[in-house]
């Protein structure tokens, strides 16, 4: 299903998010991974847009889904994910990071989007009135007026990189 408008400025924030997804699994499997120069980019996309996100989903988003039944277990484990996924950022930031820890964020905060986006956002678009996504969509562009538009360039260590050849 194509997404609602309302809901692209969530999409979009989620695509960037799978690129740093991506760019850390490749560096994983290639041996190569400076942990300083990511836990340093991961707090500066968490404080420059990752942290404007969950607020907007927490705060706007889902509220709106709870107002349905069959969304309030799927909304409970995403909250949790948001909890799991915080405290991530948190060790990033206090710089306590491992190997292991970055390819379990990985995938943790991959799983989480494609969740969100394949599941809420889809039983979303289904179950709400139009008038009400587009009431939602005003919501969350003034929740996400703090995120950063600004593109996070890599640096030289974070890069993505080829994958290596077996």
């Amino acid at each position: 299903m194509l997404r609602n408008k309302n809901l692209i400025p969530l999409s979009h924030q989620h695509h960037r998010a799978l690129a740093l997804c991506v760019r850390i699994e490749r560096a994983v499997q290639a041996g190569d991974v400076e942990l300083e120069a990511w836990q340093r980019e991961i707090q500066q996309i968490y404080e420059q847009e990752i942290g404007a996100h969950f607020a907007a989903e927490e705060q706007v988003l889902f509220p709106a889904a709870q107002k349905f039944s069959e969304l309030r277990p799927l909304v409970s484990e995403l909250l949790i994910e948001h909890a799991t996924l915080q405290a991530f950022f948190n060790r990033a930031s206090a710089r306590t990071v491992t190997e292991n820890d970055l390819r379990e964020f990985a995938k943790a905060l991959s799983d989480h989007i494609r969740k969100e986006e394949r599941q809420l956002f889809e039983e979303m678009q289904q179950l709400m009135k139009p008038e009400d996504l587009a009431t939602l969509g005003q919501a969350l562009d003034k929740a996400l007026e703090s995120a950063s538009e600004s593109c996070i360039l890599p640096n030289a260590a974070t890069r993505l990189r080829p994958l290596p050849k077996s």
